[in-house]
């Protein structure tokens, strides 16, 4: 009975060693399954998932009466909330579930700080490789974050922060595959220069952001998310 159960306890740690490497030992054994399986392409992965994702999207965009793709493209993040608005064209789309973003309230300021950046982002990229499916890369540290870095001294503000798909993160947005895959064929399709970016601690619409810490521009950066998101309220057009 002893020798059953001990097998049967290292089988489950087995199973549980194995479950975490898939997730967090991605970056070891992901390269090397590209290695074997071969690199793929934006071209490549809009093929394979383009018809499915578009399908998903287009009854979202005719409800809000935007034809797919849109000409422009809003992704508004609320950090507390865990959640992601996809507006198209000015009109809200539909919302998504963020399954995992790393940190607290208050923007990325150093290297290996866990968090989530705050403010206005761009995708400068899209990885067809990447280790979590898919993921689009925003353009952190942006000007303003590099201003007030070297302002502060601070020589390694972070970098590498993805929109993604699974359900791990260290200071990026994971989304899960399939809105990856959705929010990857639609920028392929907008065009990635096309497309913005906003994360927010709260969501402003609710209560206005307001910053009581220590950053000298931390008033600044809340004053421009408020005023972006008091810009867009749910089945409303964009107000000027």
């Amino acid at each position: 009975m002893f020798k059953k159960f001990s097998l049967f306890f290292l089988i489950v740690i087995f199973l549980a060693s194995l479950s975490g490497f898939y997730v967090y030992g991605r970056s070891i054994w992901h390269p090397q399954y590209l290695k074997l399986s071969g690199r793929k392409t934006v071209a490549d992965v809009v093929e394979f998932y383009g018809e499915a994702a578009r399908g998903r999207l287009n009854p979202y965009f005719r409800k809000a009466g935007v034809t797919y793709p849109a000409k422009r493209i809003t992704l508004l993040a609320i950090k507390d909330e865990k959640r992601m608005e996809l507006w198209g064209d000015n009109h809200f789309i539909r919302a998504y579930k963020v399954k995992a973003a790393s940190g607290f309230a208050g923007p990325k300021l150093r290297e290996g700080d866990r968090q989530v950046p705050e403010g206005h982002y761009k995708i400068i990229g899209l990885n067809p490789n990447s280790s979590y499916h898919l993921s689009m890369k925003l353009n952190y540290p942006n000007a303003f974050d590099m201003k007030y870095a070297e302002a502060e001294g601070r020589s390694s503000p972070g970098s590498n922060i993805f929109i993604h798909g699974k359900a791990a993160s260290i200071g990026c947005l994971a989304m899960g595959d399939e809105v990856a895959e959705e929010l990857f064929v639609l920028a392929h399709d907008v065009g990635i220069e096309n497309i913005d970016v906003y994360i927010a601690p709260t969501d402003p619409r609710k209560k206005p952001l307001t910053y009581s810490g220590d950053l000298s521009w931390g008033e600044e950066l809340y004053d421009s998310l408020n005023d972006v998101f008091s810009k867009f309220k749910e089945n409303r057009l964009f107000i000027p």
